[in-house]
């Protein structure tokens, strides 16, 4: 299924910056864990654009793991 992660929020986000492939991958898989361990399904639901604005955040200055980049994330967000 060609592009069919491309309406994601973390995708869109990601095309508005200028990041290496490795870096869209690493947070493509911390954007999905981090949905995963937040019970999100719906990709369309607004809380997912802040999950990846933060992933985002996170991602590029506080770790490289995506389990952990998913981690600090959620934490970030808050309660």
């Amino acid at each position: 299924m060609p592009g069919a992660g491309a309406g994601m929020p973390i995708n869109r986000l990601l095309k508005e910056g200028k990041f290496a492939p490795e870096e869209v991958e690493r947070f493509n898989r911390a954007f999905a864990l981090a949905l995963t361990l937040l019970g999100l399904v719906d990709r369309n639901d607004p809380i997912c654009e802040l999950v990846a604005r933060k992933i985002i955040e996170v991602g590029a200055r506080d770790t490289h793991q995506p389990e952990e980049i998913a981690k600090l994330a959620i934490a970030h967000l808050g309660p």
